[in-house]
C-alpha cells in the first residue's frame, strides 16, 4: 500500500489504495476530504487560520481559508467530483496565549477550517480536535478511515 507523509503547510491527493499520514499535529488542523465513489482523498496539514496581510503567499495549505478550495480543485483534477465529506483532527491548545498576537492559534484553526468547509457546501462528519495533546494521523484514501493517536497513546477512528 503507498503511503505518503504530508508536512505542514502542504497538501496531497491519492486514490486508493493508499494513505496519507501527518506526524505530530499540534495547533495545526489536518482537514481530509473524501470522495467515496471515486475512492480518492485529499489532505491539508493547516498552519494558520488565514493569511495575513503582507505574508508571503506560495503555499495555499497554510491557511485555512486558502487549503479547502485547493484541495477541492486537486480532487477534481483527479476526477473525483463529490460528493464530499471531511474529517477534522489537531487544533490543540499547546501554546500560551502570550506567545501569539491573537492567541488560541488552534481553535482559531479550527474555527476557520469549519468555515472554509461550510463555504464550499461540505459537511463535516468526524473531529478530533481541541484539547491539550498533539496527534499523528493516518488517513486511508480506500475507506475515508481517519485514524487519530494522540500523543497521550489514547487512539480513535473518525
Amino acid at each position: 500500500m503507498n503511503e505518503l507523509r504530508v508536512a505542514i503547510a502542504r497538501h496531497a491527493v491519492m486514490r486508493a489504495p493508499g494513505r496519507l499520514v501527518c506526524i505530530g499535529v499540534g495547533s495545526c488542523v489536518v482537514i481530509t476530504i473524501f470522495d467515496e465513489a471515486a475512492q480518492c482523498g485529499a489532505l491539508a496539514h493547516v498552519l494558520l487560520p488565514e493569511e495575513a496581510p503582507g505574508m508571503a503567499a506560495g503555499h495555499p495549505a497554510r491557511f485555512a481559508t486558502t487549503a479547502v478550495p485547493l484541495l477541492v480543485g486537486a480532487l477534481r483534477a483527479r476526477g473525483a467530483e463529490g460528493p464530499y465529506v471531511a474529517k477534522l483532527a489537531g487544533g490543540a491548545g499547546l501554546f500560551a496565549d502570550v506567545l501569539t498576537s491573537k492567541g488560541r492559534v488552534g481553535e482559531r484553526n479550527v474555527l476557520a477550517t469549519r468555515a472554509a468547509l461550510a463555504a464550499a457546501g461540505i459537511p463535516v462528519v468526524a473531529e478530533d480536535v481541541g484539547g491539550g495533546a498533539g496527534r499523528s494521523v493516518v488517513f486511508d484514501v480506500e475507506t475515508g478511515k481517519v485514524a487519530v493517536r494522540k500523543a497521550s497513546g489514547d487512539t480513535s477512528v473518525l
